[in-house]
């Protein structure tokens, strides 16, 4: 947080901080909210409400790519099997009954609310200065 910046109040730091389990849905009911009161929103809000907005749309246009294309080289004899045993191991539990996949996703949520909660502005790669970008912090 810079030293300069305007003071971040608890229900924003809780806010920010369950945007990212929810998958944007408690930081769009707090848009809503902040458009009917004609409320506005602080930058830190702001970044972290998109965020997980933006994160939460990529992981499901990148969940649905990649079962299309595992469905369709689930077609094509020999790789059929490759493909079979990769999805296997990457959903099989691992990890207190969770899969590999949802071990990574949890642990980057986790990372995001944590760092929220802080008072922190998060970084993930490229989503992070694309709404740096657009709701004009830097």
């Amino acid at each position: 947080m810079d030293s300069n910046s305007e003071q971040i109040y608890m229900i924003e730091k809780i806010v920010s901080c369950l945007t990212y389990p929810t998958m944007g849905m408690v930081g769009f009911i707090w848009l809503l909210l902040g458009l009917f009161t004609k409320a506005r929103l602080k930058p830190f809000v702001q970044f972290h409400i998109c965020q997980s907005i933006f994160i939460s749309i990529g992981f499901v246009l990148l969940s649905w790519v990649v079962s299309f294309l595992s469905n369709i080289l689930s077609f094509i004899p020999l790789i059929n099997t490759l493909v079979a045993q990769v999805t296997f191991y990457l959903n099989m539990p691992l990890l207190f009954g969770f899969s590999l996949i949802q071990v990574c996703i949890y642990g980057v949520l986790t990372y995001l609310g944590i760092a929220a909660f802080l008072g922190k502005y998060s970084y993930f790669p490229y989503v992070s200065e694309i709404i740096d970008a657009n709701i004009g912090r830097k």
